[in-house]
């Protein structure tokens, strides 16, 4: 069987989904392969983790008209508070010094996901192959084609563009040989969702150890989510100890203006790892998302850096060639356009948690100045929060509120 269509997006998670949502306004046959059922336990889509949606990402989900539906299960950061473990002095950031009353939001990823989801299957022009994996990707001058196993069968798709956004062991990448840098920190990422005794109000903490962040989101109500990143043969530790010990140690290593953390959800571990690849375009071919730049969850910049590939790829293909999305000139703009923002929030990533895990007293010393330099040089907070709500650089018009349209 073979099918054909303007656009192929592998992978309908977070960011591929995304990017079909961003793209059926504008009119493209799009498909969207997908290996993993929705709503499966091994779809990553509607697991347990919570996502800090910076300012400029609320507004491309707004364009996209995700935004409203998922505002009312959403909490505002108010507030985040930087600091590194047993050592002085402590970073505070406030919107209002950018004149804004919120830094962002923190939303469930399995609600996310489910939001996301159901405008991608809704949309006419969206048809989504569920469960496939792709077997094979080959092109030529006017397009490119698919192989796809289905379960049922052998299949084939031909489309002018496709997009891997198959996550950070990305076949695509692979199969096209497309070397990465990658680096294994030894860290793994023990999360669950906590309550502490005072309400949060909107407040965010994020304390800098050696083995990692051990960061506090505001959820709703007075839930907190966690993500306490320990040296890799720790997590399993952790995740066995019953709730009231695990919660012993928590408030033993680390307080807050929150007080003691009196109750704690299911916990799940993830392994800490950069995966970037070193070309984001082949012909025909655009990398995104975590299949481009899988990083460490310091600072909360992951899921943001995914929905500015997508804002950005769908600002070039709603201005460019209507006939034909794939062509050279347009992923040459997508690369050029994407290149310092990928490199710098990749580069700052990987410099944190390598600078924060070193042991030596110059690298103590490195830490300590820079925390000073940001509590005395409000504008040194300034760029600080500019990066972290994702107005870095040239800003995509869906980021600034504005929306798409073919030119």
């Amino acid at each position: 069987m073979s099918r054909t269509c303007d656009i192929v997006i592998v992978g309908g998670g977070l960011a591929g989904a995304s990017l079909a949502v961003a793209l059926a306004p504008l009119g493209f046959d799009i498909k969207v392969i997908e290996a993993v059922t929705f709503r499966s336990a091994e779809q990553p889509s509607y697991d347990d983790r919570t996502l800090a949606i910076s300012h400029s990402s609320c507004r491309i989900l707004s364009g996209l008209g995700l935004w409203d539906k998922l505002e009312a299960d959403a909490t505002a950061i108010r507030k985040i508070f930087v600091n590194e473990l047993d050592r002085p002095g402590r970073v505070v950031l406030d919107p209002q010094e950018m004149g804004l009353t919120e830094f962002g939001h923190v939303v469930e990823a399995r609600r996310f996901g489910a939001t996301v989801t159901k405008a991608m299957t809704r949309a006419e022009n969206i048809e989504v192959i569920c469960p496939a994996s792709v077997t094979g990707f080959a092109t030529s001058a006017t397009g490119s084609e698919l192989s796809l196993d289905t379960g049922s069968g052998a299949e084939t798709v031909e489309s002018k563009l496709v997009v891997a956004a198959d996550g950070a062991n990305s076949f695509l990448r692979e199969h096209m040989n497309i070397p990465t840098q990658t680096r294994d920190y030894g860290q793994t990422a023990v999360i669950c969702n906590v309550t502490p005794t005072i309400a949060h109000g909107g407040r965010a903490f994020e304390c800098l150890t050696r083995t990692g962040p051990f960061a506090v989101l505001p959820h709703t109500g007075m839930r907190c989510g966690l993500v306490w990143s320990v040296a890799s043969g720790d997590a399993e530790g952790l995740l066995a100890l019953d709730d009231a010990t695990f919660l012993d140690q928590a408030n033993a290593r680390f307080t807050t203006e929150l007080g003691p953390f009196v109750k704690a959800g299911k916990r799940s571990a993830y392994p800490l790892r950069l995966v970037r690849a070193m070309e984001d375009i082949r012909d025909r071919l655009v990398i995104l998302g975590n299949a481009a730049h899988a990083i460490h969850p310091v600072g909360a910049q992951g899921f943001n850096l995914a929905l500015r590939d997508v804002a950005i790829l769908a600002e070039i293909l709603a201005d460019g060639d209507r006939d034909d999305p794939g062509s050279a000139g347009l992923l040459q703009q997508y690369s050029r356009w994407r290149r310092p923002d990928q490199r710098s929030t990749v580069a700052q990533s990987d410099g944190l948690t390598r600078l924060f895990a070193h042991p030596s007293m110059l690298a103590a010393g490195l830490r300590t100045a820079g925390i000073a330099a940001h509590i005395l040089l409000p504008g040194l907070r300034r760029q600080m929060a500019n990066k972290a709500m994702g107005y870095r650089g040239r800003v995509p018009r869906l980021a600034l509120g504005e929306p798409l349209s073919f030119a």
